[in-house]
């Protein structure tokens, strides 16, 4: 009917609609940050990303404190093809986030080859 995916702060048409948006953008900022109370999947968000969700931040308008972890994964790419490895400085002034980012993806991975559960990594992210 809208053509997008961006549900606006004020929608009195569905308010629920919006209070639902509101909390996947929360649980997946708590799933980027590797949070295990986080409720959202890999899967799930991968259905939200097949539909365009916009993930930005609930509260600061035009402002995206998230992105999806494919985007993320695509500047990775293009920071290992610029400097031939992907070891990103923590403190990287050119993208700051993605330094955390590779933190957060290193230690979710260790926690996935140690069986443990909170784990976000997933076989198709390795």
């Amino acid at each position: 009917e809208f053509g997008h995916a961006r549900v606006p702060q004020q929608f009195p048409s569905n308010p629920s609609l919006r209070n639902w948006v509101l909390i996947q953008q929360y649980q997946y900022k708590k799933f980027l940050n590797d949070d295990p109370s986080s409720s959202i999947t890999a899967d799930r968000i991968q259905l939200l990303n097949k539909v365009g969700f916009y993930w930005g931040s609930p509260g600061r308008r035009g402002r995206r404190y998230n992105q999806p972890w494919e985007k993320t994964y695509e500047e990775l790419v293009s920071f290992v093809k610029e400097v031939g490895h992907a070891r990103v400085p923590q403190q990287f002034p050119p993208n700051p986030s993605l330094g955390k980012w590779v933190i957060i993806q290193r230690r979710s991975y260790k926690k996935y080859l140690k069986g443990d559960s909170s784990s976000k990594m997933t076989e198709d992210r390795i």
